[in-house]
């Protein structure tokens, strides 16, 4: 497990540490990536988290605690994960397949993965030209006047929970984040096969 200097709980960004919120601390977690990824713009690259127990970390790894701003004064939730931003997804590769090369180790809960797409609203899907591979649909919908960009951010943990919380870059604001169990279930499918025996 690697930690970036840029990870959502690193104390130059106080807000991110800030937990939002939320009914569950996995859906605290999905929130606090969010924004940490909003904090950043559009227009980024997918990045990948690891998920780790917020109090086992403090006790079993306590200066990298401390390096994420985690000391006991910061009343994190006692039930909480700290996502912990891993090294850059490879350049040009496909999603699916750096997915499938991942294995975690035991003290990762869970993954996170935030990524950027283009989505059509339900009422285009049926002008959805039949036959096409997956890159010449990628062109259909790009120059398609009804795209949506979103940035969706995914987390499962190891017993098969799961959040999420999609974002519209045209309602891009805090209130305007969407999220649920079952929003973009391929890539909770994804994530959670990296946790396969």
């Amino acid at each position: 497990m690697s930690s970036n200097a840029g990870s959502p709980s690193h104390p130059d960004r106080p807000e991110a540490g800030t937990p939002p919120m939320a009914a569950s601390p996995l859906t605290r977690a999905v929130l606090e990536i969010d924004d940490y990824a909003s904090g950043l713009g559009w227009d980024q690259p997918a990045r990948l988290f690891a998920l780790v127990d917020t109090a086992k970390l403090r006790t079993q790894e306590p200066a990298l605690a401390a390096q994420l701003g985690l000391d006991e004064a910061a009343g994190a939730a006692a039930s909480s994960y700290t996502p912990i931003e891993q090294d850059e997804l490879p350049a040009g590769a496909a999603l699916d397949e750096f997915l499938a090369t991942i294995a975690w180790p035991d003290a990762v809960t869970g993954c996170a993965l935030t990524v950027e797409r283009l989505m059509l609203p339900p009422s285009a899907e049926g002008a959805v030209p039949h036959g096409m591979n997956e890159k010449q649909l990628a062109k259909w919908v790009a120059k398609h006047p009804e795209r949506q960009e979103v940035r969706m951010t995914v987390a499962v943990l190891r017993d098969g929970a799961r959040e999420s919380a999609v974002r519209l870059r045209e309602k891009d604001s805090p209130t305007e984040v969407l999220t649920g169990p079952d929003l973009v279930p391929g890539l909770a499918e994804a994530l959670a096969a990296t946790f396969a025996d």
